[in-house]
């Protein structure tokens, strides 16, 4: 059974609220726990609240001394390296959104063009009057980088035609009809039997030859 998805929004139940906090910083220091066990790192978790007079602290004060003091005594530039605030993480998953989203349209675009190409290619022409500039140029991109392609492995030795192999492919798959077997001819008649003499003299005398 799937966790249902909280709405991230201030609880305005007090109740509910601190049973949230109570339970959240539980988990909270949890998971500090795990870290620094599973990863072998040095860590510590500082919680304030409203409804404790003293903040929740671990491992311990004085673990969590050590891990401030190795903190400060380390370079300025590794203290800053991955240090944000809440402007500069929206601003790093905006940059990444935006890089995605270019990538998933180039890779739209490169697909729609590819199949512009081959509708052209069965039609014989550019059927499609109504093309801007800048779809004819990515066409003519795309018909370039594929006429490079076929040079570079006629240049190479590799005779064998993508086209061709994928028609020949289709075809071998094609089962076509057998020629029926041709049929079978009559046996030789058998050769003459040819009488001997004394079977010869014998019918010239009856008359019979």
């Amino acid at each position: 059974m799937t966790r249902k998805k909280v709405k991230l929004a201030f609880i305005e139940n007090d109740t509910a609220r601190k049973t949230t906090y109570k339970k959240r910083t539980k988990g909270l220091l949890k998971k500090v726990e795990e870290l620094s066990t599973l990863c072998g790192i040095d860590a510590c978790a500082i919680v304030y609240g409203p409804y404790d007079p003293q903040p929740e602290i671990w491992p311990s004060p004085s673990g969590v001394e050590k891990v401030l003091l190795k903190f400060k005594t380390a370079p300025e530039f590794d203290q800053s390296r991955w240090m944000v605030d809440q402007e500069s993480f929206l601003k790093q998953r905006i940059g990444k959104a935006e890089k995605q989203l270019k990538r998933q349209w180039a890779d739209n675009k490169e697909t729609e063009t590819t199949m512009l190409m081959f509708q052209c290619l069965n039609a014989g022409n550019v059927e499609q009057n109504d093309m801007s500039m800048d779809v004819l140029n990515d066409l003519s991109c795309m018909i370039d980088h594929n006429l490079r392609k076929i040079g570079r492995r006629i240049e190479s030795g590799d005779s064998e035609n993508p086209i061709e192999s994928q028609v020949m492919a289709a075809q071998s798959q094609v089962q076509l009809p057998m020629a029926p077997p041709p049929p079978l001819l009559p046996p030789p008649p058998p050769p003459p039997t040819v009488p001997d003499n004394d079977v010869i003299e014998m019918m010239s005398r009856l008359g019979w030859l």
